[in-house]
């Protein structure tokens, strides 16, 4: 059943004074602006991410932490300009200075083993801020390092890999792409399987610029309303759907016409659970906003294979909260389809317009909920040597200051779906209470009927 986070778990982390890791070898000294998409204000932020790696026989006597220092460095040959610093142009465009200022990483030690953390690991974990330290005057946007790493040996054998990453220089694919290349030379190859590709002109507005779509995702949105999810202390959960849960959820959306997804299904599902918990007045809009990547997806191919740098669009399905809770579950899934379906390349390149014409804004926040399909993205693939992760990915809902972002991820053996939320504590006990309405009790046909009536 799902039930707001608790956590007992309290462990000491011997830490060793932070390195600065720059590229193994000399690597140009230039200034790369970065796309349209890039540099937009919602992804001035860093993200923090974690893997958890179990012990593995085959790794007897290698030392993680040394391991992964000395393939970073080889890995920023490559990706030399991760290992530099922003700047801010005229326009507030955002350039990186390849100065080869180095990637801080952090070694460390811990008096907890991975069972510790639960079966299945998942977010929220325990005495985070120990596991990826801010190192000081480095968690800013300009100036500051692109990415910094901490790995945590565990008195099990595993270890901990922990990050951040400056969100306007990667999305999930093209951090996937870097860290796949960092594994790689960290089980011994000379080189990159794939070569990055910068080419981030290729997502820059048109001259002149012209915006051609709508874009409720930008709309300035008056918050008017006093209960606010922004005005109280948040609190973070995840909540695991296995094959149990799924084939409860599946039958809901049986008698709507069309193939959906897990994900579709699952969002719709959870955006009707997440609106009812915030008990807002019927008029009031809420927002949905899908990331969808763009690579691969548009013909001819938008961005090159290689390409490292944000290539989504968040496209907003809006409604308000009286009709999301009122209707039946197809009106929801419907408008998840809709925000899909909006992403094209004709909208990706009406974005990067709409941030030159009116200075990279922000999507809103007000009553907005962020999605990102993560199930299939490759973090939990992720193999340094000691086999693939227990959970990798985010390590908490929310971007930024903004909390209303939920990722949804793989689970480690491949048959469920991880989904991180963050809500205020009361609209999380709903949640969770909602959501226990199908999933738990199930012995209790009564009750489970009502839900499904209340569904339906």
């Amino acid at each position: 059943m799902a039930q707001p986070y608790t956590s007992d778990l309290v462990f000491t982390v011997r830490r060793r004074r932070p390195e600065l890791i720059p590229p193994a070898k000399p690597t140009p000294h230039e200034v790369k602006p970065l796309s349209d998409i890039d540099d937009q204000d919602g992804l001035r932020c860093r993200l923090p991410m974690v893997h958890f790696y179990p012990y593995h026989p085959s790794m007897q006597g290698n030392d993680p932490a040394q391991l992964i220092k000395s393939a970073l460095a080889q890995a920023l040959v490559f990706y030399y300009p991760l290992a530099g610093r922003l700047r801010e142009g005229p326009g507030r465009k955002l350039m990186v200075d390849c100065s080869e200022q180095g990637v801080p990483f952090i070694e460390a030690d811990a008096d907890v083993t991975l069972h510790q953390f639960g079966d299945p690991i998942k977010p929220p974990f325990p005495c985070f801020e120990e596991l990826l330290y801010t190192v000081p005057d480095t968690d800013g946007i300009i100036d500051c390092p692109l990415l910094a790493f901490q790995v945590t040996r565990l008195k099990c054998g595993g270890f901990i890999l922990a990050y951040f990453l400056n969100h306007t220089m990667c999305d999930g694919p093209g951090l996937v792409q870097f860290l796949g290349a960092l594994a790689e030379i960290a089980r011994g190859a000379n080189e990159p399987s794939v070569a990055p590709i910068w080419r981030r002109e290729l997502l820059n507005a048109r001259d002149p610029p012209r915006i051609t779509c709508t874009h409720n995702e930008y709309v300035e949105v008056p918050d008017d309303d006093t209960k606010t999810e922004m005005t109280e202390a948040m609190s973070q959960d995840s909540f695991f759907f296995g094959p149990d849960e799924l084939k409860v959820i599946r039958p809901l959306f049986s008698q709507y016409h069309g193939q959906h997804t897990t994900f579709e299904m699952l969002t719709a599902f959870l955006w009707r659970c997440r609106t009812i918990s915030l008990e807002l007045e019927p008029h009031q809009e809420v927002r949905l906003m899908l990331i969808s990547n763009l690579r691969g997806k548009t013909d001819p191919r938008l961005l090159p294979h290689g390409y490292y740098g944000n290539g989504f669009v968040y496209p907003a399905s809006v409604t308000t909260a009286g009709e999301l809770s009122g209707n039946p579950l197809g009106y929801a899934l419907k408008l998840v389809k809709e925000a899909k379906g909006e992403a094209t390349a004709e909208y990706m390149q009406s974005v990067a317009d709409l941030m030159v014409i009116r200075g990279r804004p922000c999507f809103t926040p007000v009553r907005s909920w962020v999605v990102s399909n993560l199930i299939h993205s490759g973090f939990g693939d992720l193999d340094f040597g000691w086999g693939k992760a227990m959970y990798a990915g985010p390590a908490m809902a929310g971007i930024g200051s903004f909390p209303g972002v939920s990722w949804a991820c793989g689970s480690a053996k491949g048959d469920g779906v991880v989904v991180l939320i963050c809500l205020p504590p009361k609209a999380m006990k709903i949640f969770a209470r909602e959501i226990d309405n199908l999933l738990g009790n199930h012995n209790n046909t009564g009750q489970y009927s009502k839900f499904f009536a209340s569904c339906l």
